[in-house]
């Protein structure tokens, strides 16, 4: 590994229990500034955009740019740049230290605004659109920046809280922008300077916060710039698609963003049309959406216990879908009155009902896109991960695109605003099944989320011995049939599972582990094809850098005592000599899935619900401290001592 990938690997990354949640996050020079700054240019951005759109819209007759129009031509030259730019700036983010590239991107933030100002002072609209563009470039500029650096100064359980932290503080940016452009260009007669002022005193405050960003080495120095977006476009998606997991999740990324673009552009219309409430019923609207995004985004931390966990992706779309479709419902036995305000609004229970609908559905969109950056975040490349984040960008502006185009299509076609809610639930749970079927990893964590959380009190220590990168071979003992699943809940990355070919015919179970790529074997006097070919596959896998995951006894025990290992675990040594972590896992024995009372899974309430287990991870040993003996004594003293708590 060269000096510059481990920088970025390590960074100044903090001890994995540095920090007791996210929020001490703020606290520390390599995340407070870089949140603070990106943070203040959200904001600027909206209160910016806001400010201009009520200008047009309400203060100004401009012939060529109708109040109808003006909110839609902001918005396209606002994404325009992501287009056409998005390509350079993550190979401009992969070259350069990423800190220099915050601070020079926040510098042109200061001279826009300085542009702005003059359109506001003047109220030229020509001038104003010009800076859309160019706030749009600053945004192009600044996005792959922001997901790049934040992998070299968080550890992989650090990542999930961290950027929960960015996409609150996005949408709460975004909220408050909207809300302090709206304020001050209403001031009578001096409006817009109030409005130039601000926007510019933020784009200083944004620059002052960025010179404190710590350094961050260029993850790729050596790379020649191709400046034509287009090539550099179809090169970006094609380097995405190289890791279909991470193109996969960038498509999912995207898809939140077609998903959320059709209800946050029709809230206006919703609020007016469907609701009868005038711009204070809109303003709540966006305000319960964002307070749903940020508290989805800060609940991934706590959820998935400081890891990357993807199992909530499925559990967001699900939620997403759930709440979009009885946000139709909740709409159908609305008869509004004209012109209703926030105060008259929140009167109606039927209106709480919607209020809720739209805010869980944030809620769970918070909880769907944050581990999914997360995982985009720790697998990519670093030497390419600027350039990936900007593939994305490009893709997410192609949904939203996207999206524009079916929602006008749909209501040109006569169906109604809560009618395309429908719609876009419904197509939610289609695409989400979809990309699910396509990455098996997402449902798989689901599953082992839900038994590690719903059906055990699953308690997990020195998961921090569990390599995060590289190949390692896991050593457990095997006590029931849902050994794996738990193993998987507790593990940071995938497992390759070596186990009994038997298992393979169980129904249910036997379709899951095919899902998981787990690896049959068999005796070798029984099947010594099934035997060689198990452990050229358990090589490969090393070979990967993946993580291979043995049950050394053999069979899961009948009596809940530790069986003798076997000699799997040295031949795979002898080829591979890759670290071993011992396992243990605990107080299994007598549930429904061991073998306890002579079959499993015959007595469902045998321990009943919510039943305490636990696994317990070893620091690894090198592999020439490894003998069979030796390991089935280290994991029968970590069983003995249990797991604490």
């Amino acid at each position: 590994m060269s000096a510059i990938q481990k920088h970025d690997r390590l960074g100044d990354r903090a001890p994995h229990d540095a920090h007791p949640n996210q929020f001490a996050l703020l606290r520390e020079r390599r995340f407070a500034p870089f949140f603070w700054t990106q943070f203040l240019g959200a904001g600027n951005d909206n209160l910016f955009k806001f400010a201009f759109t009520v200008l047009v819209t309400y203060q100004l007759d401009v012939s060529w740019l109708p109040p109808a129009l003006a909110g839609l031509a902001i918005g396209a030259l606002f994404i325009l740049p992501f287009l056409l730019f998005s390509a350079t700036s993550g190979q401009l983010a992969d070259k350069f230290d990423k800190t220099r590239v915050i601070q020079l991107v926040k510098s042109l933030e200061i001279a826009i605004m300085l542009v702005a100002g003059a359109g506001f002072w003047f109220a030229h609209v020509p001038l104003l659109l010009a800076c859309v563009f160019l706030m749009g470039l600053h945004s192009t500029l600044f996005g792959p920046v922001k997901f790049a650096y934040m992998p070299q100064h968080l550890s992989e359980r650090e990542l999930t809280g961290g950027n929960g932290m960015v996409e609150m503080g996005t949408f709460v940016a975004i909220l408050l922008g909207q809300v302090a452009g709206g304020l001050l260009i209403a001031v009578p007669g001096v409006g817009p300077h109030y409005v130039a002022f601000a926007c510019l005193a933020l784009a200083v405050l944004g620059r002052a916060s960025a010179q404190f960003v710590p350094p961050s080495p260029s993850t790729d120095p050596g790379l020649r710039i191709n400046w034509n977006p287009v090539s550099e476009t179809w090169r970006n998606l094609r380097l995405a698609h190289g890791q279909l997991a991470v193109f996969r999740s960038l498509l999912g990324i995207s898809w939140m963003w077609f998903f959320g673009a059709v209800f946050l552009s029709m809230f206006p219309a919703f609020a007016k049309d469907v609701l009868g409430g005038n711009e204070q019923v809109a303003s709540l609207l966006l305000v319960v959406f964002s307070v749903g995004i940020g508290t989805g985004s800060l609940l991934c931390e706590t959820l998935s216990r400081r890891h990357v966990e993807i199992g909530l992706v499925p559990f967001g779309a699900i939620g997403m879908s759930v709440f979009a479709i009885d946000l139709y419902l909740a709409t159908r036995g609305l008869t509004p009155a004209a012109g209703v305000g926030a105060a008259a609004f929140v009167q109606s229970a039927a209106h709480w009902r919607v209020m809720a609908d739209l805010g869980l559905l944030a809620l769970f969109a918070g909880l769907y896109s944050v581990p999914m950056y997360a995982l985009i975040q720790l697998r990519a490349q670093p030497t390419h991960r600027a350039r990936i984040i900007a593939a994305n960008n490009i893709l997410n502006a192609l949904f939203m695109i996207a999206s524009a185009v079916m929602a006008g299509a749909l209501l040109k076609a006569g169906f109604t605003i809560p009618q395309i809610f429908l719609v876009t639930g419904v197509l939610n749970a289609l695409v989400a099944a979809y990309i699910f079927l396509l990455v098996p990893e997402y449902l798989l964590r689901f599953l082992a989320l839900i038994v590690s959380r719903l059906m055990y009190r699953f308690r997990v220590a020195g998961d921090e011995h569990i390599p995060t990168e590289g190949p390692a071979l896991l050593v457990c003992n095997h006590v029931s049939f849902v050994d794996p699943i738990l193993l998987m809940a507790a593990s940071p990355r995938p497992i390759r599972f070596v186990m009994d070919h038997r298992i393979f015919a169980t129904p249910v179970l036997g379709w899951i582990f095919r899902l998981a790529k787990a690896i049959p074997i068999a005796p070798q006097s029984e099947d010594a094809q099934t035997y060689e070919r198990a452990f050229a596959e358990a090589r490969r896998a090393l070979d990967e850098g993946e993580l291979l995951l043995v049950f050394p006894e053999g069979a899961i025990t009948r009596d809940g005592a530790l069986q003798p290992f076997k000699g799997g675990v040295m031949k795979i040594l002898e080829t591979h000599p890759v670290p071993v972590v011992p396992l243990a896992l605990t107080n299994l024995w007598g549930s429904f899935f061991s073998r306890a009372g002579g079959a499993a899974m015959t007595q469902p309430f045998r321990r009943g619900l919510w039943s305490r287990v636990g696994l317990r991870a070893e620091p690894a040993l090198a592999p020439q401290q490894v003998t069979p003996q030796a390991l089935q004594a280290r994991v029968q003293s970590v069983i003995d001592a249990g797991v604490p708590g």
